[in-house]
């Protein structure tokens, strides 16, 4: 296996000035201590950290599974539960904007993704909106496409759905490397669903690129956002996106299961035929007709009766984006893993991890995966000792930088911690 290379290629940020080789060479670890301190200090996004509900002496890294919830959000769920629910009841439906909450909180999150207002809707899990996205899109498409692309290296779950939608639609289905998928698409392609970074390796995907190849051959593009949004820029409009999906609980910390979004570009919502019509996006969604008739606008992906706690406790989440940039986000996301790679590399022993995570910055996402042998107990010991990122099989530790709060420091105590696993490691 071969030593991590950590040199930043393509840069967007130089974390700081390299120190002289020779104090290097005399004490890696106490050069990279210093420099942890001096870019924690200059860190424009430093006091963000006070808005997490963090666990002492832990050092998560796991925001690209589960992100931990705010200091406020406890407060809101209180009043939510006690006086929402528990005084007013029904009436706040209305009283306390229950009714328009999963339009409200979409146009929160579209302000994260380059969506303009009444473009995403928050509710279902992020399964239930890829099924949506995917027959809506070949329900769109001209007579005679009839495939449906799909990310070979997709979380599961998206190729599970995929197919599922292809058998229904009397569509074929190909799966095909995420970088190819625009030079694949041809005369027969309805509609190709990609993911923006790749939930195992962390690897970016071209997404304006991509979305202009298909187009180009007259499909659409549906791409899942679940481990990019509020971890990197993401420009939907600008790009031309058609529809795309997202969780809420990674690096927007809605929570565990809180609801996933819906993204339905405006021009295409009047054509946007969900397999999946309910009550709630009705045009008369009182009026009980035993008719469908469709909303206007992004209203056209709701369902059933949205998911109010959960609902309310990712728009609490979302004030810890008040007054974040997210090109500081993005700046301090490839600098912190730039600098846990050089971390690894000066003190993990020489040969026992491999880098999965592409280098280049253009390539790379807001989480860095080592393949290493016995990744899962190696793993396992990491959790006990305070650190906390996850195993993926076979043989891939994953390490999510969120970088809301996650501090240089924490990225070289967690490079410390897997150096000394590993030199005890057979």
């Amino acid at each position: 296996m071969s030593e991590p290379t950590t040199q930043p290629q393509d840069a967007a940020v130089d974390p700081a000035p390299s120190a002289p080789a020779s104090a290097v060479t005399a004490d890696p670890a106490a050069v990279l201590t210093d420099r942890a301190a001096a870019l924690d200090s200059a860190d424009p996004l430093r006091a963000v950290r006070d808005r997490f509900a963090l666990v002492p002496d832990e050092v998560y890294l796991d925001g690209n599974s589960l992100g931990p919830p705010t200091t406020q959000v406890m407060d809101r769920l209180s009043d939510v539960v006690g006086r929402e629910w528990g005084r007013l009841g029904i009436r706040s439906w209305d009283g306390s904007g229950w009714w328009t909450a999963p339009e409200r909180i979409g146009d929160r999150v579209g302000a994260l993704v380059g969506a303009a207002p009444g473009q995403v809707v928050v509710g279902d899990s992020t399964s239930v909106n890829v099924f949506k996205a995917l027959v809506a899109a070949v329900r769109m498409a001209p007579d005679g496409r009839d495939e449906i692309l799909v990310d070979a290296a997709t979380f599961p779950t998206d190729g599970y759905i995929a197919e599922s939608a292809a058998r229904m639609t009397g569509c074929t289905i190909r799966a095909v490397a995420a970088e190819e998928i625009g030079a694949a698409a041809g005369e027969r392609t309805a509609v190709a669903l990609v993911n923006h970074v790749d939930y195992r390796s962390g690897r970016l995907n071209d997404l304006p690129s991509v979305t202009a190849a298909l187009h180009a051959a007259g499909a659409l593009a549906v791409w899942d956002l679940c481990h990019s949004a509020g971890a990197l820029p993401v420009a939907l409009d600008g790009d031309g996106v058609d529809l795309a999906v997202g969780c809420t609980y990674k690096y927007l910390n809605g929570g565990p299961g809180s609801p996933a979004y819906l993204y339905v570009r405006r021009d295409l919502q009047p054509r946007f035929d969900s397999p999946l019509p309910g009550w709630n996006s009705h045009a008369d969604p009182f009026g009980m007709a035993p008719a469908y008739a469709p909303a206007d606008g992004a209203l056209r992906g709701r369902v059933g009766t949205p998911e109010i706690l959960s609902l309310l406790a990712l728009d609490t989440a979302l004030d810890a984006w008040d007054g974040v940039d997210v090109a500081d986000v993005r700046a301090k996301s490839l600098a912190l893993t730039d600098f846990f790679l050089e971390s690894v590399t000066a003190l993990v022993p020489p040969g026992r991890v491999e880098t999965v995570t592409p280098l280049p910055h253009a390539e790379r996402g807001s989480q860095v995966s080592l393949r290493c042998a016995n990744s899962g107990e190696v793993m396992r010991t990491l959790t006990e000792r305070g650190v906390i990122g996850d195993h993926r099989s076979p043989d891939v530790l994953r390490f999510g930088f969120t970088p809301l709060y996650t501090r240089f420091a924490d990225a070289l105590r967690a490079a410390r911690v897997l150096a000394d696993v590993l030199e005890g490691t057979p």
